[in-house]
């Protein structure tokens, strides 16, 4: 039974991993569309805010399925 509760713990930190993977994606082209618009204002304090979150979010979901997962410790950026 804890190799099975393993394993729901490892595809939920695979989820939050995905999930977050997906966040920055969207916010990355959230600030693409302002620059393809060669828009000459600054990209919004609340757009890279959640940039920044979303990456924030990235890293620490990375780092989570990392340590819950043996042998995947590979260092990142």
């Amino acid at each position: 039974m804890a190799k099975e509760k393993t394993k729901s713990d490892e595809a939920l930190a695979l989820e939050r991993v995905v999930s977050a993977a997906r966040e920055v994606h969207a916010a990355s082209i959230a600030l693409e569309a302002h620059f393809a618009n060669h828009d000459s204002r600054q990209p919004s304090t609340l757009e890279l805010a959640r940039f920044a979150a979303a990456m924030q979010e990235l890293k620490d979901a990375r780092q989570a399925f990392d340590d819950l997962v043996p042998g995947n410790s590979e260092p990142h950026c």
